[in-house]
């Protein structure tokens, strides 16, 4: 017999705020994905390159789930997060929720889910689940991917019990409000001076501002860097404009939170913040397009340009969040 919630099931531009913002909705919080996305201090960097690695990795948020954790502790949210390495008890811990009335997130490996158009492992993904029936799950993913979608209960079975980078044994999670929730405009200086802390004191040189610098310098290389520069390339663009990101490498989502927290927040280093972002996001669409354009020609100077526009996103988006850390000292909630 078919089971489903009755949920809002409007999907987003990124896997994990787009399920945070079901589960919470189903429980009366609405707020929009970048709010989500800031208030979860999501805005990262990575460079990441390794020996088993086939290409480099650019990473633009926290690691998964970090996120989720960031949300619950600053709303005060009790975040349920259950684990196993039995599939059958992974399952159990799933349709129990929902049964009861509750939809849950879960993090698996995409490149198992039925609808997902492009195979790739990442095993960070993170779905809503909120109904199943004898031969399918009923999710919901980012837009891109179709929002609302079914998958087959073996395929979803798969993508949960897979192992590698970043996943988890058959994670599952649920999110409960409390009746004195904390009021969500209250966070945002806290969870944007937290998000700039980290970022412009990383410990170690693939990270934050210094993990753009170094980007800078290595993907000139990067013709060099792979066998397959027609492959490898653009593909590496496409992740940083379409995969989950919102594009820009998710400085679109973080320009939006801040565009969306002046309305909130009286302060000048805001502003100044969210000016640099607007500026960072537009020249990171610039490099992902310039690295797209290197992989189809060959053409070594693009992945110059790429280099030193990654240059300037170091300083801007330093100068940005140097400006950010600051909006705790001279601030003052808007009246609206």
């Amino acid at each position: 017999m078919p089971y489903e919630l009755d949920i809002d099931a409007r999907g987003g531009q990124h896997c994990e705020t787009t399920t945070l913002g079901v589960l919470l909705r189903h429980q009366g919080i609405d707020l929009s994905e970048p709010m989500l996305f800031g208030l979860g201090s999501g805005l990262s960097f990575i460079y990441w390159d390794g020996k088993n690695m086939g290409f480099p990795f650019l990473g633009g948020r926290v690691k998964p789930f970090e996120l989720t954790n960031n949300l619950a502790a600053r709303l005060g949210l009790e975040l349920l997060v259950q684990e196993t390495t039995s599939p059958r008890k992974g399952w159990e811990n799933v349709v129990a929720p929902i049964d009861a009335g509750r939809p849950v997130g879960l993090q698996l490996d995409s490149y198992h889910l039925d609808y997902f158009g492009t195979k790739v492992h990442f095993g960070g993904h993170v779905v809503a689940m909120y109904g199943y029936d004898d031969h399918d799950a009923y999710l919901v993913d980012t837009d891109p991917q179709g929002g609302a979608v079914r998958t087959s209960l073996p395929s979803l079975a798969q993508a949960r019990a897979a192992r590698g980078p970043m996943t988890a044994k058959h994670r599952s999670f649920t999110l409960t409000a409390p009746r004195d929730l904390a009021s969500p405009q209250d966070q945002i200086v806290p969870a944007i001076t937290a998000c700039a802390d980290t970022f412009l004191n990383p410990p170690i040189a693939n990270l934050g501002h210094r993990g753009i610098e170094k980007a800078g310098k290595m993907v000139r290389t990067w013709l060099q860097r792979t066998d397959d520069p027609q492959r490898d390339l653009p593909q590496a663009a496409l992740l940083m404009e379409q995969a989950g990101t919102g594009g820009a490498l998710f400085r679109n989502l973080y320009r939006d939170f801040l565009a969306e927290s002046i309305h909130v927040v009286d302060s000048g280093h805001l502003r100044t913040g969210h000016r640099l972002y607007t500026e960072a996001a537009a020249l990171w669409t610039e490099v992902a397009a310039l690295i797209a354009k290197a992989g189809g020609s060959g053409d070594a100077h693009c992945l110059e340009q790429a280099g030193t526009l990654l240059g300037d996103l170091s300083r801007i988006e330093r100068e940005a969040m140097q400006a950010l850390s600051g909006v705790g000292s001279s601030t003052r909630i808007a009246l609206t």
